[in-house]
C-alpha cells in the first residue's frame, strides 16, 4: 500500500480502497431461532441475515485492530446495543436485563450465522417498555403537577442502576413528565397550553414506536458491533447510505448538519463546512433541536420526538429561503433557558468552503505591527478540476498560497492560522499546506491494519511563509487539522495556541456491502484500517496534539473529543521519521506562556471568558433539575442578570454603554477572545520583549 493512500481520494473518514467482497458471499447460513421472538414483532430478512455475515466478517478482516469477535467482545456487543436501546436506563427494568442475559455470549454466534433474533426479541421487549412508559406519560397530563413541591429531577442516568421496579420507573417518568411541563412553563406557556404540547409530544413518540421498521433495527444491530470496534466503524442502512452520500457530495439545499436521534432529541452531530450552519457560526455540535420555524416569522413546530427524517424534511427546503430553529444548547439540562437561531438555506459549495484572509492590527513598544489571520476552515479540494489538470484548481494549499502571497505585499509581521472547528479532509492537503511552511521533509505516518507503513513527505522545495506563525486550534480541531499543527509542532516552525485538539487520528474506509450495485441496496459499512503518526512516532489519536500555549474555552474536554467517545482506539507510538527541525525557535516559549499570563489579568475580555467558561463547566456538570417552578425562575433570572452583569463588566472596561437586558447581546458583537490572544502571541513573537497590556483591532 505504498502508493495506495496518496493515489486514493484520500479524504479522511470517507472512501480509500474497497477491500473485495469475494470471500464474504457465501449464501450457506443457519436456519433462524424464532424462540426470541413474540408474534407480530419485528424481524430480519434473509437478506439482512446474509448482510450480517458479511458485516462481521469484514470488520474482523479489515479493522486496524485486527480483533476476532468472540466470546468477550461479545458481552461488550450487547452492552453497545442495549446502551443504544435505552442509554438513559428510563424504559427497560432490571428484571428484563436479567431475562437477556443469556445472550450475552452469543452476539459473536449471532454474527456468524445471521441469527439476529435474540437481538431482535430484545429491541421487541424495548418497543413494549416503550409503549407502556409513553402511555403512562400521556395519563399523568389529566392532572396538573404540583409546581410548589420541593424535590429534583436527575436527569443523567446513563450510569445509573437499571430500575427494579413499576413503580421506580413511575416515579422516574412523573418527575420527566413534571419537568417537561415546567420547561414549557418557564418559556411562557400556562399548564393548560403545556399539557397540550406535550400530549402531541408523546403521541407522537407513540407513534413513531409503531413506525419502526426492521431495517432501523437492522442498523442498530449492527451498529453495535461496529462501534465497539471504535467509534468511527458505523454501518449504514440502504437509506442512510443515500443520505450520507448527499451529504458528502456537498450537494443539496439546507443548512449544513448531520443529525441524529438522541434520547427523542434531534442531535447535531456534525457541521459541513461552507454550509449555511457552519457559516454563521451559531450552531454547535451536540445542540438540540427542539422546535422547526419556516420563514423569518412562521410558527415554530415542537419536534421532540420526531422522527429523524421527518425534522430532515422540516429543515431542507429551497435555497434563499428561511428556516428557525429552536435549539438547547450542548451542555444545558432540559428546561434549561433555549436560543431560536435563524437560517437562510443555501447550497453548500466549495466557495463558501474556501480559506479566508483579513489582516489585523496591534501595537506593540510604539510600533503598529500588521497581523495575517487566516481562516481555514477545512482540508478540500477540487478533485475533478486537478484530474482534468486544471493549475488553478480550488484547493486548501493554493487557496493559502495565493492568501500569504497577498498578505506578504502587505508586509505583514506575522500570520494566525486559524484551525478553530476544522474537522479534517483530504489528507494530501494536510501534507502540501504543510510544505508551504517547512522547506521539504516528512510530515505524517500511515500504519495500517496488515503492519504495513507509509510515511508522507514534503517533496517541494523552499516555503511560502516563513515569518513568526501562530496556529489557532480547539477540541474541534480534528484528524488533518491534527497532522498539521503536530508537524508544525515538531519542526519547532510555530507555536499551538488553544486547546487541545479532538484526538481522531484514524483513517477510515467506505466499503459498499453490494459489490454489484453502483447504488447502496445493501448498505455500506466504514471500517477504522489505520492511524495516522508524528514524525516523532507520537500517534494523535486519543490525545490530541496539546498546545504550546493554553487558552480558555467553553468547549468540555470531558464531553467532546476521542477521549470522551467510548471504545476509541488507544495512543500509541511507533518508530519516529528522520527529520530536521525547519529552524530552532529562538523564543522560548516559557516567555510567550508568561507574556500570555500576564495578559490574563489585565485584559477585560479575557476574564470575561474565563468566567463565561466557569459557568458553562458548571452548567456541563449540573446532573440534576429542581422541579420547582418559583425556584427555577429565580435560578434561571440569577443565570440571566449574572451574564448581563458580566457583560456590561466587560463593556465598561472599553467605555461602552450598558446593555438593559440580555436580549441586547448580539454574537457579533461579542470578541473572539481566542483570536485576540493569538495575534498577541504573533506580536510577542515579533518582539519578545516582557510584554505589555495590548489589544487586538
Amino acid at each position: 500500500m505504498t502508493q495506495s493512500l496518496r493515489r486514493s481520494t484520500a479524504l479522511m473518514g470517507l472512501p480509500l480502497i474497497a477491500i473485495s467482497l469475494l470471500a464474504l458471499t457465501s449464501s450457506s447460513w443457519l436456519p433462524a431461532s424464532t424462540s426470541l421472538l413474540p408474534p407480530g414483532a419485528l424481524a430480519p430478512s434473509a437478506r439482512e441475515r446474509m448482510i450480517a455475515r458479511q458485516v462481521g466478517s469484514m470488520l474482523e478482516e479489515a479493522h486496524f485492530s485486527k480483533t476476532k469477535i468472540d466470546d468477550p467482545m461479545s458481552s461488550r456487543i450487547m452492552d453497545k446495543y442495549l446502551d443504544a436501546l435505552d442509554g438513559q436506563r428510563s424504559y427497560l427494568l432490571a428484571s428484563d436485563i436479567a431475562e437477556f442475559e443469556p445472550q450475552r455470549m452469543r452476539f459473536d454466534d449471532m454474527i456468524r450465522t445471521g441469527d439476529l433474533d435474540p437481538a431482535y426479541g430484545m429491541f421487541a421487549r424495548f418497543q413494549q417498555r416503550n409503549r407502556e412508559r409513553v402511555r403512562y406519560a400521556i395519563g399523568l397530563l389529566e392532572r396538573e403537577p404540583d409546581f410548589s413541591s420541593e424535590e429534583t429531577f436527575a436527569f443523567d442516568r446513563d450510569k445509573a442502576p437499571w430500575a427494579a421496579t413499576s413503580a421506580e420507573l413511575d416515579d422516574l417518568w412523573r418527575k420527566r413528565v413534571k419537568n417537561d411541563a415546567l420547561s414549557l412553563m418557564l418559556a411562557g406557556k400556562s399548564w393548560p397550553e403545556a399539557r397540550e404540547v406535550l400530549r402531541t409530544r408523546y403521541e407522537r413518540v407513540l407513534k413513531r414506536v409503531d413506525q419502526i421498521k426492521p431495517e432501523e433495527v437492522f442498523e442498530t444491530v449492527m451498529n453495535a458491533y461496529a462501534r465497539t470496534y471504535d467509534p468511527h466503524s458505523s454501518y449504514f442502512s440502504p437509506r442512510n447510505s443515500e443520505e450520507y452520500k448527499i451529504q458528502m457530495s456537498l450537494n443539496y439545499e439546507g443548512i449544513g448538519a448531520s443529525l441524529q436521534l438522541i434520547d427523542d432529541y434531534i442531535t447535531i452531530m456534525n457541521l459541513i463546512e461552507g454550509g449555511p450552519a457552519a457559516v454563521a457560526g451559531t450552531l454547535s455540535v451536540k445542540d438540540r433541536i427542539t422546535a422547526v420555524g419556516q420563514g423569518s416569522s412562521g410558527p415554530l413546530t415542537d419536534v421532540v420526538g420526531w422522527r429523524i427524517d421527518d425534522v430532515v424534511q422540516l429543515i431542507r427546503g429551497k435555497g434563499n429561503t428561511v428556516v428557525r430553529l429552536q435549539i438547547l444548547p450542548v451542555g444545558a439540562a432540559p428546561g434549561s433557558p433555549e436560543k431560536t437561531l435563524q437560517f437562510t438555506r443555501g447550497k453548500v459549495t466549495l466557495e463558501a468552503q474556501a480559506a479566508r484572509k483579513v489582516i489585523k492590527s496591534v501595537k506593540r513598544d510604539g510600533r503598529d505591527l500588521k497581523v495575517a489571520v487566516i481562516n481555514v476552515p477545512g482540508f478540500y479540494s477540487d478533485y475533478d478540476a486537478a484530474r482534468a489538470g486544471d493549475e488553478n484548481y480550488r484547493s486548501t494549499t493554493n487557496d493559502v498560497r495565493r492568501l500569504l502571497a497577498e498578505a506578504r505585499k502587505e508586509n505583514i509581521n506575522g500570520l494566525v492560522l486559524d484551525l478553530r472547528a476544522n474537522g479534517g479532509g483530504f489528507l494530501p492537503e494536510a501534507q502540501s499546506l504543510t510544505g508551504l511552511f517547512i522547506d521539504q521533509g516528512p510530515v505524517v505516518q500511515v500504519a495500517f491494519a496488515n503492519g504495513e507503513k507509509e510515511v508522507l513527505d514534503d517533496t517541494v522545495k523552499g516555503t511560502a511563509y516563513d515569518g513568526p506563525l501562530v496556529v489557532l486550534v480547539d477540541r474541534f480541531s480534528a484528524s488533518a487539522s491534527e497532522i498539521f499543527a503536530g508537524a508544525i509542532q515538531d519542526y519547532h516552525r510555530g507555536v499551538i495556541v488553544g486547546q487541545r485538539t479532538f484526538g481522531k487520528g484514524t483513517v477510515q474506509n467506505l466499503m459498499p456491502m453490494s459489490r454489484w450495485s453502483s447504488r447502496p441496496v445493501n448498505g455500506q459499512l466504514t471500517i477504522t484500517i489505520g492511524k495516522f503518526y508524528r514524525v516523532t512516532g507520537e500517534s494523535t489519536q486519543h490525545r490530541g496534539v496539546e498546545p504550546d500555549v493554553t487558552l480558555p474555552s467553553a468547549i468540555g474536554l470531558k464531553d467532546v473529543g476521542e477521549s470522551a467517545l467510548e471504545d476509541a482506539l488507544p495512543w500509541d507510538r511507533i518508530q519516529g521519521a528522520k527529520f530536521a527541525p525547519a529552524r530552532a525557535y529562538e523564543t522560548d516559549l516559557t516567555k510567550i506562556v508568561a507574556a500570555e499570563n500576564h495578559r490574563q489579568v489585565k485584559d477585560a475580555d479575557y476574564r470575561w471568558l474565563v468566567e463565561d467558561v466557569g459557568v458553562a463547566t458548571a452548567l456541563r456538570n449540573q446532573k440534576t433539575l429542581s422541579l420547582n417552578l418559583e425556584q427555577r425562575r429565580t435560578e434561571r433570572n440569577k443565570f440571566e442578570a449574572e451574564r448581563l452583569a458580566r457583560e456590561n463588566t466587560r463593556r465598561a472596561a472599553h467605555d461602552l454603554p450598558p446593555l438593559k437586558s440580555i436580549d441586547e447581546m448580539k454574537p457579533d458583537d461579542l470578541p473572539d477572545v481566542q483570536l485576540e490572544q493569538a495575534i498577541e502571541i504573533v506580536a510577542d513573537l515579533v518582539t519578545p520583549a516582557p510584554a505589555k497590556t495590548a489589544s487586538a483591532k
